[in-house]
């Protein structure tokens, strides 16, 4: 062989193994949207908020009203709106209930279950809750622990030992103080879509979790087939661990297996 065809050969095998290349790479989403769980609201987010966009992530989080399942479901398409896609879905606690359906947007590329509810299709909140109780049982006798217009809440004095036992305990307190109540009927409300049958989930399960029991966790992420990181964390592992929840969600942007 000439050292020209040698050349043309060897040129044509680079071109080829990078095209190869690139056809095995799978897309990275440079969005993110973010739903917060009950109780609290988007500003908890803020060390997750900060670490993804110092990785070049453009993130939104959403303010849900907590009123009802189908009006946090709206306000986070609106979310998904403003982006162009692909976008990362990110749902903590009954959130993971919103993203469950919300998720159906064919921008979605993934879904990050942060210590949240994964329900199937006819499934709700509390009839998921209802399967394995978590230590204290605060979520799921959400009645005995409501305002008089069915409002779920925690009473502060037990706030920080059922939601953010690893959080520091002035932050806790804060939290306590400024819960934003949700809506019991928002428990009761089955979804009509069940994204994860469709498209990737990870999952975050906590095992140090009194909210949303780690048994319960576990049995919802294995039947959905999510990849699932373990933390040792609360229920707040979004503001006392915020690396370990920033790696799973960059790692659903990227799609690793």
């Amino acid at each position: 062989m000439s050292i020209l065809r040698k050349t043309s050969a060897i040129a044509l095998m680079i071109v080829m193994s990078g095209t190869m290349a690139q056809a095995e790479t799978k897309p990275t989403a440079k969005d993110i949207v973010i739903v917060h769980g009950a109780l609290v609201d988007a500003s908890g987010w803020r060390a997750v908020y900060d670490i993804l966009s110092k990785d070049g992530f453009h993130v939104t989080i959403v303010q849900e009203p907590l009123t009802s399942l189908a009006e946090d479901i709206e306000a986070t398409k609106r979310a998904i709106d403003q982006h162009t896609g692909p976008v990362v879905l990110v749902g903590h606690s009954y959130a993971g209930s919103v993203i469950t359906d919300a998720g159906a947007d064919p921008k979605v590329s993934a879904l990050v279950y942060v210590a949240a509810l994964q329900p199937d299709v006819g499934e709700a909140s509390g009839q998921l809750l209802s399967k394995f109780a978590a230590p204290n049982d605060a979520m799921r006798t959400a009645s005995n622990r409501a305002t008089p217009d069915k409002y779920f809440f925690i009473p502060p004095a037990r706030f920080r030992a059922t939601y953010a036992a690893d959080v520091p305990a002035p932050d806790a307190q804060f939290l306590a103080d400024s819960q934003q109540q949700l809506a019991e009927k928002a428990l009761g409300a089955p979804v009509s879509a069940a994204a994860w049958h469709s498209k990737p989930s990870y999952a975050i399960l906590t095992t140090q979790d009194h909210i949303i029991s780690p048994e319960l966790q576990r049995w919802m992420y294995q039947r959905s087939g999510a990849k699932v990181t373990e933390v040792s964390a609360s229920h707040a592992v979004f503001i006392s661990q915020p690396d370990a929840v920033a790696r799973v969600i960059e790692a659903a942007a990227k799609q690793d297996e």
